[in-house]
């Protein structure tokens, strides 16, 4: 005979097979073994449950799972923690982790609430080097998970399919984007990127390459026959501007009597202004084709807004003129020094090329010195013509006072 002590014992247990036979009822069944939890039949199948009160006295329930995809016991493994979190006045249970931001999203982030948000102007060549070298690789990568190794890896694969410049660049974008990320969100450090990591170093980026008197030669002979790009190539020298204000020139920007007015970007700090082009550059910009749906000057045959694909056209060109080791910003340079080689004064070479002129006269003097850089510009074109005219007596003798062309 069993006594009544063995009978209650059993009557504490409840099993696996007991749970699947208990009837359908609208009040949860209490487990024995557990105060607070709880086994709900119901037609549309078995559960789980605790019930609690948290310490405002509110009843809790939450639901641990069902008979399906777990057993009772694993249940009451789940429901001691959930008690415990609700007595404690938790939420039943953790919040799930968060999805980490991948390196995709913290890109449009970045765009969104820094770079466009200031409104910078290098926002176009920021976003292509990025959406060229990073995105492809890394898009779907958690961003936080990008370690020193992995920037190091991307980047000599840029340094083979591109070199050292390039690898350079898509490494500065990674590690200015990380640097924002890091302001913007608790926990992430950034990795430590040492300076030995760059490929190209200060020294070398500075760069120094002047077209001597040959080569400008051989260029100018090379872009004779270039259309397009060679004229541009012909007005870079001849005017000192940069490439992206002397390839967007348009044609409304300039007058009858061959002043070009350089419109001013949002942010820019400086550029000349108004330029009065000496008769050479006003001649081959004159020979270019006008394209009734194209407003640029220096336009494709085909298609919308100013030539492109330099990069392509670079190394056609160089083929052409035979001169190396050069890019077009070296005209820049070269420009300023012939300015100097033909007795400019600093200070008018500095405006012709729309360099921000520092301290007191900065401030103050804001008189436009329109002829003084025409007359700048006259003589450089003056000595350029001689240049190509080639050597007399071993000198290039340059009829500054004679002639301004």
């Amino acid at each position: 005979m069993t006594t009544q002590a063995a009978r209650r014992q059993r009557r504490k247990v409840l099993t696996d097979k007991m749970v699947a036979e208990l009837p359908i009822r609208p009040t949860p069944y209490p487990d024995p073994e557990l105060p607070k939890h709880y086994v709900r039949v119901r037609p549309s199948g078995i559960t789980f449950t605790v019930i609690a009160r948290d310490p405002y006295r509110t009843q809790r329930w939450a639901k641990t799972g069902s008979n399906a995809e777990m057993t009772i016991a694993e249940s009451r493994e789940i429901a001691r923690e959930v008690i415990k979190r609700i007595e404690r006045g938790d939420d039943p249970f953790p919040p799930p982790p968060v999805k980490p931001d991948t390196v995709a999203a913290v890109v449009d982030m970045y765009f969104k609430r820094f770079v466009e948000a200031r409104g910078l102007r290098t926002a176009g060549e920021k976003r292509r080097i990025i959406e060229r070298h990073v995105l492809p690789v890394w898009g779907n990568r958690p961003f936080a998970g990008i370690g020193r190794g992995d920037i190091a890896k991307l980047c000599d694969a840029v340094v083979d399919a591109h070199g050292d410049w390039v690898a350079d660049t898509v490494q500065r974008e990674v590690v200015a984007i990380q640097r924002w990320y890091a302001g913007r969100i608790d926990g992430y450090t950034p990795p430590f990127i040492p300076a030995g990591m760059k490929r190209v170093d200060g020294a070398a980026r500075k760069r120094s390459r002047v077209l001597a008197d040959d080569e400008i030669r051989r260029v100018w002979a090379a872009a004779d026959k270039a259309g397009t790009y060679g004229a541009l190539v012909k007005t870079l020298l001849l005017t000192g501007q940069r490439r992206e204000k002397v390839v967007t020139m348009r044609w409304s920007d300039l007058s009858s009597d061959g002043a070009w007015t350089i419109p001013t970007a949002p942010r820019e700090k400086n550029n000349p202004g108004v330029l009065l082009l000496p008769k050479t550059a006003i001649a081959i910009i004159n020979s270019l084709p006008r394209f009734v749906s194209n407003p640029h000057v220096f336009a494709p045959s085909r298609g919308a807004g100013p030539i492109s694909h330099f990069a392509t056209l670079k190394a056609d060109f160089d083929k052409a003129c035979g001169v190396k080791n050069w890019v077009l910003h070296d005209l820049r340079r070269c420009s300023r020094s012939l300015m100097s080689r033909a007795r400019v004064p600093n200070d008018h070479a500095e405006r012709v090329l729309g360099h921000a002129r520092k301290g007191i006269e900065g401030v103050y003097d804001k008189f436009t010195y329109d002829s003084e850089k025409a007359e700048a510009l006259a003589k450089l074109a003056t000595l350029i013509k001689n240049i190509l005219a080639g050597p007399r007596d071993g000198k290039n003798v340059v009829p500054f006072e004679a002639a301004v062309s």
